[in-house]
């Protein structure tokens, strides 16, 4: 009897999740079949529907996504955004943990709290000061906006870094010191592998909020000279103002599936981060 009432609450189980899975999956799926449509057919009435052969534009949107308003250097600005705001991160905070962690004062302990604070505090706090003192320290462009977004990412990042270090056996630092390692060595050479699963975790959450930021961006940067691809999305206009329907379905179509892949390729490592800097204090 036990034994069946466990089965059925894993089949119960199973189609709570499935349904849930569809019900996510379902609008990016209307924004594929969307982004294959012709401008015509789709409308506030038909948008739910299924094209017909005389509604297919096929990858025409795609096409005009990419050759009209700057795609590809919106692209690239979100590239490099992503890259130097992920790369800062990981880097610096990670040594931050580490730091904070082995070296037990009033001062570290204070700072560690203070990043656990800064990931409850709301955005819209600080977003005008934030853009006021943007514009001063010329942070307004995507080659230094990476600062910007160290900051905000520093309270998670630090917090799973912290939680990760405190599971490290320090005799493995103390072996590499006597080996006749300094502390830069012994962080890159011993530490920073160790932390695998973490800087994996950190690295993809990092990237999939950098990648599909749109406020803090809009803020930032200069509209008329820099676009992510968010903004662009948002911006994308056809002749006289109208709303190109099509290629904005296709331009998100094409922003959402890189992220979607690499977060499937760590999926497991996310996991894996998350719980090993979680269950250490």
């Amino acid at each position: 009897m036990t034994k069946e009432k466990s089965n059925a609450k894993q089949i119960i189980l199973f189609i709570v999740m499935a349904i849930l899975a569809v019900l996510w999956i379902y609008p990016v799926f209307m924004i594929l079949v969307n982004s294959l449509k012709l401008e015509s057919a789709i409308s506030t009435s038909t948008v739910f529907n299924m094209p017909t052969a005389s509604e297919m534009a096929g990858f025409a949107n795609y096409a005009n996504a990419i050759n009209s308003q700057g795609f590809l250097k919106s692209l690239g600005y979100s590239t490099l955004i992503t890259i130097t705001s992920v790369l800062a991160i990981i880097i610096c905070c990670s040594m931050c943990a580490w730091y904070i962690t082995r070296v037990q004062t009033k001062f570290n302990n204070f700072l560690y709290y203070l990043f656990v604070f800064s990931m409850v505090v709301p955005f819209q706090m600080v977003m005008f000061t934030l853009s006021q003192t943007a514009d001063q320290l010329k942070l307004n462009t995507p080659y230094n906006i990476w600062v910007i977004y160290l900051g905000f990412g520093a309270g998670l990042a630090v917090f799973m870094f912290a939680g990760f270090v405190k599971s490290i056996p320090v005799e493995i630092e103390e072996a590499a010191m006597i080996d006749g390692c300094n502390p830069i060595q012994t962080f890159f050479k011993v530490v920073m592998p160790i932390l695998k699963p973490t800087l994996v975790s950190v690295t993809i959450l990092q990237a999939m909020w950098i990648w599909n930021d749109y406020l803090l961006p809009t803020l930032v940067l200069d509209i008329t000279k820099y676009k992510t691809i968010p903004m662009l999305i948002q911006y994308l206009r056809g002749s006289y103002g109208k709303v190109s329907m099509g290629p904005m379905m296709a331009s998100i179509i094409m922003t959402i599936i890189p992220i979607i892949i690499v977060y499937i390729l760590g999926q497991k490592h996310i996991i894996k981060g998350v719980a090993a800097g979680a269950v250490k204090g």
